[in-house]
């Protein structure tokens, strides 16, 4: 998917002309914090809403001020991950797209960049997540996927997270079942560490409420 497949069609651009709180109301409205200025097809960069309470006169055209505008952009043919890379990196509410030459063609919001997130993660689809935390160099794909497809569940989708300075990736599956008793336990038998699962089935809270159970039992003889 790329940043063209993702422009919004109801977020507007600001004119040089417009007042500052004409660009506020906008804000409100679509939930976001900047706006694109656009004279002609030309991306003159983007405002955000505390820029226009710096100047203090909302009422008053934002053309009339001296401002120090961002400017960052994608191309229309950018993947989505370079454009939340760069919504990431800059803590925008928009992205703006430019064309081929450097035209301007829209914006992207983080609130569709998220929807979109979503949908290739297939977190919308029924079925639980496990999360496991492993060092670096104990991370094999083929063995993880050879762990879970051996329990008869697939993998829908998975990503990995790692700390700055750390040895250490936390692996996120979304996986096919709500039933993750069996797979989580091959898990513990391979030596990998569960951090958390979601489900909606509460198979996995009995099966460790029955070893904690077990546990205290043990220490209690």
């Amino acid at each position: 998917m790329v940043a063209k497949d993702l422009i919004s069609e109801i977020v507007p651009a600001l004119k040089t002309s417009d007042l500052g709180q004409t660009a506020l109301n906008w804000m409100e409205i679509f939930r976001i914090s900047h706006l694109p200025i656009v004279n002609n097809q030309d991306f003159l960069g983007l405002i955000s809403d505390s820029d226009i309470y710096d100047t203090n006169e909302p009422e008053e055209p934002i053309g009339n001020h001296p401002l120090t505008l961002l400017k960052p952009y994608v191309t229309a043919d950018q993947h989505l991950f370079e454009v939340i890379g760069l919504a990431s990196r800059l803590k925008l509410s928009v992205v703006p797209v430019l064309d081929s030459n450097n035209h301007y063609k829209g914006v992207i919001t983080t609130n569709d960049l998220i929807r979109h997130i979503a949908g290739i993660s297939s977190l919308e689809q029924a079925g639980g997540i496990i999360v496991i935390e492993l060092i670096e160099r104990d991370y094999s794909l083929s063995q993880i996927a050879q762990i879970v497809e051996s329990n008869n569940i697939k993998i829908l989708s998975m990503y990995i997270t790692s700390p700055p300075d750390s040895t250490r990736l936390e692996v996120t599956l979304k996986v096919n079942s709500n039933d993750l008793v069996s797979v989580i336990k091959t898990f513990d038998r391979y030596n990998y560490d569960v951090k958390t699962w979601i489900t909606d089935d509460d198979s996995m809270d009995r099966f460790y409420s029955e070893r904690f159970d077990l546990l205290m039992k043990y220490l209690n003889m």
